[in-house]
């Protein structure tokens, strides 16, 4: 990648700032429409927001109600192309709302019907009332003391950070140059135009500059700072919400069904969700002044975790109980009215455009990445007067989901790399030996990591090429040296290279453990 910007004389077409969801679906519209395109990140792909989502893809049944139609289609039609175009990372998970008051039922049963007819063949399935037992059954662990009965319903889960490491893949795939840890640190202007960027690689400190016909602001929650970099007296776009995490042992919700609380007693929404052999539940609401790489989850909001998920299950989870727990960030668009709660604020997205010709893409949600990308491709290559190319990403194929998907068979979530990543562990059987005896990872993840999916840094491998970190931080501390030591031969680093890494990782891994 750092070979092809350096050799590269001409202006690009399109250059991007920020490596989460919004920017490398961006790279991979601008890319597939035959644009030469540059993305730079800051730290590594889906390092902040993109890599801490509920792992849900959802169809906008909460829009529906709100009265959003044009939120909820939008949602339902991009839940079906991400399960048409990266079928080994995105699948349908099944929802049950259990009802306590006798309204309930009648209630959710309708509206989730409604859903049904609205989405039509780009649902997942219909909806269907379910009795006591049935409710029981599906969800064994569910406290059932004045319950009644449940309605179940079908959505879509995702592996929020092997997404993103295949979009970053589907771009390169198709001619882009994509950069983790290239800081951008200044924007080039001709006359009063913005004309590029001047960027640092964070591994190297070499400096850049980089020309580009179109610069696009596609940094989520931290957008506001690039467009002050722009203009310092520009209005913030944004005003980000935290949403806390936690994870259990399954044990606490066994089964292959999600536990959905649509409106807890304080207007929250609940979630228990089979997640990778772990239940991840959650979530908080949070408003924020600012935004950070590695936001943290406070005591108080741990313990409202807590306290709900004993509300709902027969077993209290106790801070014990908590295998890792980590915080999200939402670019939740700033609202055009004071008092608005971080509830009220909508779900979509804006594009902006600055005096200076700055692109700036905001808002949005991880289901709906693609027709962000879409939006602000179509409007750069007008105000950049590129050729006029209809988007293709509707149908285009993510990395890895070529061949649809196999679910039961390994490492699935590598699609069609799966077959060489079982030939390299055949050849050379240390490979294929696991990380962990609690975790699906073997040490050809390691390997596949570096050799193919950029990873540069022992956090790279354990939090976003495997989600060790986010599944069992203590087990990820535990494994830790022997990471670095693989990654030491693949790189070809040395001893002191190694002492830095587990220094950083151990330290940050401790942020995502209580025990």
């Amino acid at each position: 990648m750092i070979s092809n910007l350096e050799s590269r004389e001409q202006a690009w077409d399109v250059l991007i700032i920020g490596g989460g969801a919004t920017g490398l679906g961006t790279a991979v519209d601008a890319a597939s429409r035959g644009y030469a395109t540059i993305l730079l990140e800051q730290h590594d792909f889906a390092k902040a927001t993109s890599s801490r989502s509920t792992k849900l893809i959802h169809g906008g049944v909460k829009y529906l109600e709100q009265g959003q139609f044009s939120l909820a289609f939008e949602s339902m039609r991009e839940r079906f192309n991400m399960l048409q175009n990266a079928p080994h990372i995105v699948q349908d998970l099944s929802f049950v709302i259990p009802a306590y008051d006798w309204w309930d039922n009648p209630y959710y049963s309708l509206g989730l019907k409604l859903y049904d007819m609205v989405a039509g063949k780009l649902g997942m399935g219909a909806s269907r009332s379910l009795n006591y037992e049935e409710t029981l059954a599906a969800l064994p662990t569910l406290r059932h003391t004045s319950l009644r009965s449940g309605v179940r319903f079908t959505d879509g889960q995702f592996d929020d950070a092997r997404m993103s490491v295949s979009l970053a893949q589907t771009a390169h795939r198709e001619g882009a140059v994509l950069l983790n840890y290239c800081k951008v640190t200044a924007l080039l202007r001709k006359g009063e135009l913005i004309s590029g960027v001047m960027a640092t690689d964070q591994l190297s400190g070499k400096s850049y500059r980089i020309n580009a016909r179109i610069v696009i602001n596609a940094t989520g929650v931290f957008c506001d700072d690039i467009n002050r970099m722009d203009n310092d007296k520009s209005r913030p776009l944004l005003k980000p919400s935290k949403g806390v995490h936690l994870i259990l042992d399954k044990s606490f919700l066994p089964g292959g069904n999600a536990l959905l609380i649509p409106k807890t007693e304080d207007g929250k929404i609940f979630y228990a969700v089979p997640w990778y052999n772990r239940v991840l539940i959650g979530t908080t609401d949070t408003q924020l002044s600012g935004a950070g790489l590695e936001p943290r989850p406070t005591q108080a909001e741990i313990e409202n975790i807590l306290t709900l998920a004993g509300k709902y299950l027969t077993v209290q989870p106790r801070i014990e109980d908590i295998k890792s727990h980590y915080a999200g960030l939402r670019p939740l668009l700033a609202p055009t009215r004071e008092g608005n709660t971080t509830k009220e604020i909508a779900r979509g997205h804006t594009i902006f455009v600055s005096a200076s010709g700055l692109l700036t893409i905001s808002g949005g949600r991880w289901a709906t990445y693609r027709q962000m990308a879409e939006d602000v491709v179509d409007r750069a290559a007008m105000l950049a007067n590129l050729p006029q190319v209809k988007c293709r990403t509707s149908s285009l194929k993510i990395y890895g989901g070529e061949n649809g998907a196999h679910k039961t068979e390994g490492m699935y979530w590598y699609g069609s790399e799966w077959p060489k990543i079982q030939s390299l562990m055949q050849a050379e059987p240390e490979w294929a030996e696991l990380l962990s005896p609690h975790l699906p990872y073997t040490k050809a993840a390691v390997y596949w990591a570096v050799k193919h999916e950029m990873a540069q840094s022992i956090e790279d491998v354990l939090a976003r090429r495997t989600r060790t970190l986010f599944l069992d931080a203590s087990e990820a501390i535990r494994i830790a040296p022997e990471v670095a030591n693989l990654m030491k031969r693949l790189l070809g680093k040395d001893d002191h290279w190694v002492r830095t890494q587990l220094d950083e990782f151990t330290g940050l891994a401790r942020n995502y453990t209580l025990t």
